[in-house]
């Protein structure tokens, strides 16, 4: 019996732990009242928490005051060096900042509009950004590099968007040029399964593998090629583009504008209408949610979709050759309702007498990953930098 309530105790506080990083990622920095006020937690436990958790090095703490009374003000404990990670799709926008270890700081999601202009959303873009730092109490020079991941292709010469009408008026956009002189650090661009395969492999389901394939299942599909430890993109950047793969050659006219593409039979608007009978008018979000409480049609939209993206990504796999295939994405939040059927695809697909089993696996960020990849990037490209830079100076001397 005093095993188990001892479990049960450390169950509890793991999971206060966890509710206090959460909201300090959410919120930004606050006071002890604050945080007992918006966690629900008592003040003697938040309390003891910080105080615990000062000493493992995950907050930091300091003196401020509050309606003209002194207040301990708790942050995110942080490594020198920040990265900005944000992901721009076709009607959501979301943030992510890690420090040097990777520690995630502070994250945000927005609703955008649908068909959003450009020159707005980068506005709301830079306020976000710059409304996190601070409220994460960071200077402005500890930004040291940003990354953007698009909910579209990118062509990896140019750095903009590579099919036009994806993101309808973002084609000719000069993001880097933009971000660069908004923040004056260096600015990655790529599209979003390239970033989340990224985030995977340095703190996911991908860690220690070299050789894998990311599939994002979302208003779309797309895949991140992962060889040898580094994204494959092909010599355009095109690499992956799976959504844009024929599956019906009498089908509809796609928004690349070629026929019968995977996106025209898994995308939002087609998955959505195939219940609007019986479900009427619906979201992604809402056949997802659906799906996950058990509802049978909703399962079945998902489920077969996940037999139409496996035999696509069934030829990527015999194409490649990798050692584990990782599915994020929306859809992927079903768990095994997308992940099963699309398991015994690749089972059916592949060579049936290969030596090793092609293993399949739940991404550990299959919604944060794009923006989260985006901004581990952006610090580790600006860390190794510095690294080569220190090694050739010390050969030089």
């Amino acid at each position: 019996m005093a095993h188990r309530l001892f479990g049960s105790q450390s169950s509890l506080r793991e999971a206060n732990r966890a509710l206090l990083l959460d909201t300090i990622r959410r919120f930004g920095a606050m006071t002890q009242i604050e945080l007992a006020e918006n966690t629900g937690l008592s003040t003697a436990t938040v309390s003891n928490l910080v105080r615990l958790m000062g000493e493992q090095g995950l907050l930091e703490t300091s003196s401020t005051t509050r309606n003209g009374r002194r207040a301990t003000l708790v942050m995110l404990a942080r490594r020198k060096g920040l990265g900005v990670g944000l992901y721009i799709g076709r009607h959501e926008m979301r943030l992510e900042v890690v420090d040097a270890s990777h520690a995630i700081l502070a994250e945000h999601d927005m609703a955008l509009p649908r068909q959003h202009k450009p020159d707005t959303t980068l506005e709301r873009a830079m306020i976000l950004i710059k409304e996190t730092l601070t409220s994460i109490g960071a200077q402005s020079d500890e930004l040291v590099g940003l990354g953007l991941a698009m909910g579209a292709p990118v062509d990896c010469r140019t750095h903009q968007l590579a099919i036009p009408g994806i993101l309808r008026g973002w084609d000719k956009e000069d993001l880097i040029g933009t971000f660069h002189e908004a923040f004056q650090v260096p600015v990655q661009v790529d599209n979003d399964a390239n970033f989340s395969a990224m985030a995977e492999l340095r703190m996911g389901a991908a860690v220690g593998r070299r050789n894998f394939v990311y599939i994002h299942a979302n208003d779309g599909v797309g895949a991140g090629i992962v060889i040898n430890g580094e994204v494959w993109r092909g010599t355009t950047g095109l690499a992956g583009e799976i959504g844009h793969v024929q599956v019906d050659p009498l089908g509809d006219i796609c928004i690349c504008g070629n026929r019968g593409c995977l996106n025209t039979v898994v995308d939002e608007s087609r998955l959505v209408s195939l219940l609007s009978v019986t479900h009427g008018n619906m979201t992604l979000e809402d056949l997802v949610g659906n799906a996950v409480k058990g509802d049978p049609g909703c399962r079945r939209i998902v489920g077969d979709a996940a037999i139409r993206i496996g035999n696509v990504v069934a030829d990527l796999c015999n194409a490649v050759d990798p050692e584990v295939v990782i599915l994020g994405g929306i859809l992927s939040t079903t768990e095994d309702v997308f992940l099963e059927p699309l398991r015994e695809t690749l089972q059916r697909m592949l060579f049936p007498d290969a030596m090793v089993p092609m293993e399949v696996l739940p991404a550990r960020y299959p919604i944060t990953g794009s923006a989260l990849g985006a901004a581990m990037m952006a610090v580790d490209s600006v860390n190794e930098h510095i690294d080569v830079s220190n090694k050739s100076a010390g050969r030089s001397s």
